[in-house]
This record gives structure tokens, C-alpha cells and sequence, in this order.
């Protein structure tokens, strides 16, 4: 019988599968360091292939390079034995809700979210550190020291002696904040949808080998733009120079041919003009005679321009021929004059089709305007002042916690332009840098004013607070827990608020889960190291201190499904047995399975069926219920763990 594997996805596994569709001949097999038969690339084979297109050697080529990106590059595709484990006390509405907390080191979330959510994001958003000299990186096992760098560059000799005056510690300072951000950029790629954005927050630190590094792990063609944030019109007085009071968002799309920015208006003074709605956004009427004073926009210079456009006076639908009930309208103005409308009928048709055109009566009369959106264009310079982080981040935060807790949270209202313009009513957002949670703020706000389902999946290492801070003599212990009792309160105020619209599913709950080892004993990953005692005492693969909901959501993990789907039980001839998403998933974890149990499961004909490897009645049981399965449910996938 089939086991999962219980890890994280093998990124590089999946990149021979791409190379195998492309360059089939270019696979082959090996013998890996345990012996078994592996599949591996012929990279001479390769070259081969890419002859005329190779950089090797010593050859120029632009690239940024630093010490450490090769084993960054390794962290990402490495797979991990690792699993998220639910924490329901910690959660709001854990048994409903679509969205998720997670709490753990954010390269690691990552990797476990690799085939639950492969593709899944509209939107991927992060605020990482900034690298000012006072942050707290997420440090990966291949950190460089100091000494380390300083040999590899050449400033020191083994002994220690300088070769150079002054130390190029910047060097250092940099390739570590670049060593931490590359493997989770990586990553985040893998997870969008194809017309999905990548939106980061950065200051003028590492501007520079951002867009390098994000340009070359999302390639520059799909470079959206960079947007300049007015967040501190007031500037840094303790700057030496220029006072800093902007900083960056850099907008990346997985495919710049397939993303598209939503047409809405993030002005609020622009916003007035914009007084209408429909499925593509707001927009304002202009009359589709041509008004202006040119020689053009009267009837005998243009009798081209002259036609009828039929309208039905009883439900507004125009038509460009006659008919019943369809009333014949000119471009006449109210004193008569015959002046033309501003196409030729063939585009004019082209743009009523596309919901630009509409009929409105006014004062019994019909009039015919299209709809202007063209205005929208969003700038790359933000200067509203709700998106200052002081008053609309900082500030707004401490009065929802009633204490300081946070430096420098984002406005929220920024988070929710950005919402507004780069995703749907019921996309997916993921912010792997969570902070005090302003992305999950954001999108519970934006759901409740315009009735969408959109689902956050925040993540936020458990960094603990400063003893002497105010959030640490508030209870708070760690970001993360900061991060939780946001979202709780946020969500709380937003049901508590007036303005909620009516189709909006009031999912202000979340689920959390905790990065955590592997549910598996090391056993359940080398079998082949079992002594022959052992096997005689039955090992258990599944460590003491984890419960059967543990199990589910680690298979949910390792079988692609979203952690979110709901889930139910049922006791079935005395076992415990969870469904997941209905048919989506049976599993159950309790010993003594039994063929009853089997058949009575698998005449469910779910789309996967699951049990413990050990936990049969007997070995012949075991055998036996491969063969029920396919005989009752052929198009059930039958595993073990």
C-alpha cells in the first residue's frame, strides 16, 4: 500500500519535471547515496541541448552575486520534515472559517503551503525587515559568520591579519538580509496565480538589490511598477542629508500578459466625480453627443457620425436596429441642433457590448452616455494622507489594543488600496510577513464594505517582545501573539460597525496552526534502519504526543488540500473518522481498522481514503483492503501513513 511521504513538497523533484516535458532525453537515472534508483538531469545532455545559449566559466554576465546565494538557493528547493499543527483554543470560529494564522518561521510555512495552495494566491504581500542595522533576521542554518565572510573576500588572512585598512562590513550586512529574503522570494512563486501580483514594502536600504533580486527570480519584463509612499510627510530630522518620508512597493506579476489591475479610484476627491458602479468598478457619465465647438461635431461636416441608436424606453436596452418597443435616438441637443455622437456605429456597438455605454432617462427624455473610466490610471506617487503610518498604522493600532505594542505598522488603509486594487471579491491573500497582522485587518475591512469572500493566510515568526516594552507589560510576550489578539479585535470592531454590506459572510474567524517537527518518528522516514526487535514490538511511526487532528492536517498538507476546507466526524463501528470537505478526504487514525469498516467507508467512494499503516485488525486485513477498494470505489486513492 501507497505511504504518504509526510514532507514538504521536493522543489527540485519538480523542476526535473519541468525540464522532463520539455527535454525528456535529458532525464535519466541514478543510483542515490542510499543505493535506490533516483531520477537525476544529464546535465551534458542539457548543454547539448542549450548549446548556442550557454554562460559558462569565467564569462561576463550580469547577475548580482553575493556569499551565500548558492546555499539560499539549496534552502529553497530542500525539502522539509515539517508539518503545521492546529491550535483551535488560539482560533476564532476554527470549525468554519477560510482563513488561516500561522505561527513559525515563514521559509518553513512556505515549503508546507508548496501543494495546498500551489497557485492559489491573487495576491502575495510582505513588509520584511528592512535591514537597518537594528533588525532581527530570520537566520537561516547557513548563516555566514563574520570571520567566514571576511576570509572569503579576501580582508583577512587564516590568522586573522588584515589585508585591507578598513573593514567592508556593509558587505556582510547585506549578504545576510539577502540570504534570508531570496529562498522565501523563491518560494512565493510557486504559490500565485498566474495572473496573480507579488507586492513588497522596502525603504532605501535594500532598494537597489531587491528589484535585482526580485527581477531576477520573477524577470524584469513582469516589473508592474514602483510605487513612492508618503508615509512620514514630515521626514526623519535625525537624518544627516535628506529626511526620508517615503518608502517603496515594489509590484511584481507572475505573468505581466494575464495581470490586470482592477479599475477603481483610490483618490477621495477624485472619487466624488466617480458617482456609479457596475461589475467593472466606478465610473462617471459624459454625454455621448459630441459637444465641442469643432467643425466636426456638427452633422453636415461628419454625416457620418449622424445615425439612430434604438432604445427600449421600457428597460433601457439600446439596439442598433429597429424593432418593437425601440424608439429611434439622434445626436440632437435640446435646442435642436443636429450635431453627431463621438464613433461610428460600429464602435460605438463594440463599446456598448463592453458595458461602456448605457441609456438613462432624464426629465422623460432618453439619453444616451458612456461610461468614463480612462481617468482611473493609478500613479506611481501616493501622497494621500491615509496612508500616513503614524496616524492611520501606529496610532490606530494602539487605540484597538489599548497600549503601544508595535513600531511602525503600516496603514491600514494602504494595505486596503492595495486590496482594492489587485485583487477580487473571493481571492486568497498571503502575507508571509505578518507583523501585528495589518493584511488580515485590511481584507476583514474590505470584505465587510463590499461583500466579498476574500480568505488571508497570515504568517509571523513568534519573535518575542522586549521585557521592558509596553506590549510585553501588556501580556504580550510575542509578535505573534500580538499579531492574533489584532486580528480578534479588528474583527470584533468590524461586526460592531454600521456599514456592513448585506452579502458579506461575516468571517472575521481564523485558524491557527504552529510550525512544528514532523507527527512521524525518524522511522516513518528510513524503515530501513528498523531492528529486527523493532519489527517484533510493532513500532509506532507516530510520536506520543500528537493527536489525531495532528495526523489529519499534516495529510491534508502532504495530499494538496487547503487547510481551510471544513472538516466533520462521525463514530462509525466505534471508530472516529473525519471527512473532509465531504467526500474530499476520509481518514481514520484509531487501531483495529477492520474490512467492515473498510466497505462501509469506501462505498462513500471518496475522492481519498486514508488509514494507519499498523493500525489494521490484522496483516491480512491489510491486504484485503486494497483489493475492496478498488472493488467498491476504483476511483478512490487508497494511502497510509
Amino acid at each position: 500500500m501507497n505511504k504518504l511521504k509526510m514532507m514538504s513538497a521536493d522543489l527540485t523533484a519538480h523542476n526535473i519535471d519541468k525540464i522532463a516535458e520539455l527535454f525528456p532525453m535529458c532525464v535519466t537515472e541514478v543510483k542515490d547515496a542510499e543505493g535506490n534508483i533516483t531520477r537525476a538531469i544529464d546535465f551534458d545532455l542539457l548543454k547539448q541541448e542549450l548549446s548556442a545559449s550557454l554562460v559558462e566559466g569565467p564569462v561576463e554576465r550580469y547577475q548580482l552575486d553575493w556569499p551565500g546565494k548558492r546555499e539560499s538557493l539549496l534552502a529553497a528547493n530542500a525539502p522539509i520534515a515539517k508539518t503545521l499543527r492546529p491550535a483551535p483554543k488560539e482560533s476564532v470560529d476554527f470549525e468554519a472559517t477560510e482563513n488561516l494564522f500561522i505561527e513559525g518561521d515563514n521559509l518553513e510555512a512556505l515549503k508546507l503551503l508548496q501543494e495546498s495552495y500551489l497557485g492559489k494566491f491573487k495576491l502575495i504581500y510582505a513588509d520584511p525587515p528592512y535591514n537597518t542595522g537594528n533588525d532581527i533576521l530570520y537566520k537561516n542554518n547557513f548563516h555566514e559568520t563574520a570571520k567566514e565572510h571576511y576570509l572569503s573576500t579576501g580582508q583577512i588572512d587564516a590568522e586573522g591579519n588584515r589585508y585591507v585598512t578598513n573593514y567592508s562590513s556593509n558587505g556582510l550586512f547585506h549578504s545576510n538580509w539577502l540570504n534570508m529574503i531570496y529562498p522565501r522570494l523563491r518560494l512565493t512563486r510557486n504559490l500565485l496565480q498566474e495572473d496573480g501580483f507579488l507586492c513588497l514594502a522596502i525603504d532605501h536600504n535594500e532598494l537597489a538589490n531587491f528589484i535585482s533580486i526580485i527581477d531576477e527570480i520573477y524577470g524584469e519584463q513582469n516589473r508592474v511598477g514602483i510605487i513612492s509612499v508618503v508615509h512620514k510627510p514630515e521626514g526623519r530630522n535625525q537624518a544627516k542629508f535628506f529626511g526620508p518620508s517615503n518608502e517603496f512597493m515594489l509590484v511584481y506579476a507572475k505573468n505581466i500578459e494575464q495581470a490586470k489591475l482592477r479599475k477603481v479610484v483610490l483618490d477621495a476627491e477624485l472619487a466624488k466625480e466617480y458617482q456609479f458602479s457596475d461589475e467593472k468598478g466606478l465610473y462617471k457619465r459624459k454625454n455621448f453627443i459630441r459637444l465641442s465647438d469643432g467643425k466636426y461635431s456638427l452633422r453636415e461636416n461628419k454625416p457620418s457620425f449622424f445615425y439612430p441608436i434604438y432604445v427600449n424606453r421600457t428597460n433601457l436596452v439600446i439596439s442598433m436596429g429597429d424593432g418593437e418597443g425601440f424608439e429611434p435616438i439622434y445626436p440632437i441637443t435640446q435646442s435642436g441642433q443636429e450635431r453627431t455622437w463621438k464613433t461610428t456605429p460600429e464602435t460605438f456597438w463594440q463599446r456598448y457590448e463592453q458595458n461602456d455605454i448605457e441609456a438613462v432617462i432624464e426629465d422623460g427624455k432618453i439619453i444616451i452616455y458612456e461610461k468614463l473610466r480612462e481617468d482611473q490610471v493609478i500613479k506611481t506617487h501616493w501622497i494621500d494622507k491615509k496612508y500616513h503610518g503614524y496616524h492611520y498604522g501606529t496610532k490606530l493600532l494602539d487605540q484597538l489594543l489599548g497600549a503601544k505594542t508595535f513600531d511602525f505598522p503600516k496603514s491600514l488603509y494602504l494595505i486596503k488600496d492595495i486590496l482594492k486594487l489587485m485583487t477580487d471579491t473571493n481571492d486568497f491573500i498571503l502575507d508571509f510577513f505578518a507583523g501585528s497582522s495589518t493584511t488580515a485587518h485590511a481584507v476583514m475591512q474590505l470584505n465587510a464594505e463590499d461583500g466579498g469572500n476574500r480568505k488571508f493566510i497570515m504568517v509571523q515568526l513568534p519573535e518575542a517582545t522586549d521585557e521592558k516594552s509596553e506590549a510585553y507589560k501588556a501580556g504580550y510576550q510575542t509578535i505573534a501573539e500580538i499579531s492574533k489578539e489584532r486580528i480578534r479585535r479588528a474583527g470584533k470592531q468590524i461586526l460592531e460597525s454600521e456599514n456592513i454590506h448585506e452579502d458579506w459572510n461575516r468571517d472575521i474567524g481564523f485558524r491557527v496552526f504552529k510550525v512544528d517537527s514532523s507527527n512521524m518518528k525518524e522511522v516513518y522516514y528510513h524503515p530501513a534502519e528498523l531492528s529486527q526487535a523493532d519489527l517484533l514490538e510493532q513500532v509506532d511511526n507516530v510520536k506520543a504526543d500528537r493527536t489525531p487532528e495532528d495526523l489529519l492536517f499534516q495529510v491534508m498538507l502532504d495530499w494538496g488540500l487547503e487547510l481551510s476546507l471544513p472538516i466533520a466526524t462521525e463514530e462509525i463501528e466505534g471508530k472516529k473518522v473525519f471527512f473532509v470537505a465531504g467526500d474530499a478526504l476520509i481518514a481514520c487514525f484509531d487501531a483495529g481498522i477492520t474490512e467492515s469498516l473498510v466497505q462501509t467507508l469506501a462505498a462513500k467512494e471518496p475522492l481519498r481514503l486514508l488509514f494507519r499503516d499498523n493500525h489494521y485488525l490484522d496483516n491480512d486485513t491489510k491486504i484485503n483492503a486494497e483489493q475492496l477498494v478498488k472493488q467498491i470505489a476504483p476511483n478512490t486513492e487508497l494511502k497510509s501513513i
